[in-house]
């Protein structure tokens, strides 16, 4: 059984520590192979390396890339890539260039409402202007004393059909998993429990993926239920899929799981690190 997390956001997305201090937390929890998977975004790949090998743990490359599928927002893991391939950051840049726009769209709609500077106040709990989200702008609501944590704005405000939602056209699933690919890392469906598709959309999804080259699942992960587990783990065996763990930390006090703190994978399934062993840094 390995201790691996390889879901977690810092600062360099919607994160709120550094990818310093998550290497070190990650550490202090048992984490014995980690992965930092920002949003849409890999320039704290680099740090996170090098944290990790100051703190002895085993490092795998890690990105979440935003995808619409059948009218939902999907996200797909990257593990395992080469940090610097020069498409897969391309493509990547193209995929952040939206944020801006949306997250002022948003603000109007909570504008509407009568809350006011939401664009100005979600701003100031962002390290990366391109990268601003709804997780930004629930900070900021919870900090202005709306809500009083940010599970109850997203509930309120930023879901669809209420004030601040906007959608957003992500990459292309096919487009994603290339860029993965072709960086020589896994695509990984991330947390497949959250997305309200319908048994036959989920099949598409699965079918699609797997078509165009992805390899993974996520089976154990924070947003995860005890009966999901099972469940996906039936999945991963039904499409020839390895499988992942990952705590999708992003705060110690809005997050459920802490990092390293999820079951172990169930024993028969192919663990993804097994076939990424060459790109275990």
């Amino acid at each position: 059984m390995l201790n691996a997390d390889l879901h977690c956001h810092s600062i360099v997305s919607d994160g709120t520590m550094t990818p310093e201090a998550l290497a070190e937390r990650a550490k202090a929890e048992g984490v014995e192979l980690w992965a930092l998977t920002d949003h849409d975004e890999i320039g704290g790949q680099h740090r996170a390396m090098a944290a990790a090998k100051a703190n002895g743990m085993r490092y795998l490359t890690g990105t979440e890339i935003s995808v619409t599928f059948a009218g939902e927002t999907v996200h797909i893991v990257g593990l395992g890539f080469d940090p610097d391939d020069a498409a897969l950051t391309l493509g990547l840049k193209q995929t952040r260039g939206g944020r801006s726009q949306r997250a002022m769209e948003m603000a109007e709609g909570l504008a509407k409402v009568g809350i006011q500077g939401a664009f100005e106040g979600a701003l100031k709990f962002v390290s990366n202007p391109e990268l601003i989200s709804r997780t930004h702008f629930a900070r900021f609501l919870v900090e202005s004393g709306v809500c009083k944590e940010t599970h109850e704005v997203f509930r309120k405000y930023l879901t669809e059909g209420k004030p601040g939602y906007v959608p957003h056209r992500w990459a292309s699933l096919r487009d994603a998993v290339h860029w993965i690919t072709e960086a020589k890392g896994m695509a990984v469906i991330a947390h497949p429990a959250r997305y309200k598709f319908t048994a036959n959309e989920e099949y598409a999804l699965f079918s699609e993926f797997k078509a165009h080259g992805g390899l993974g699942v996520e089976v154990v992960t924070g947003s995860h239920s005890a009966l999901e587990y099972v469940r996906y783990a039936a999945t991963a065996q039904e499409f020839g899929l390895a499988a992942s763990r990952g705590s999708d930390f992003h705060c110690p006090v809005e997050s459920h799981t802490n990092l390293g703190g999820l079951p172990f994978l169930p024993g028969a399934l192919t663990p993804v690190w097994e076939l990424l062993a060459d790109r275990i840094q």
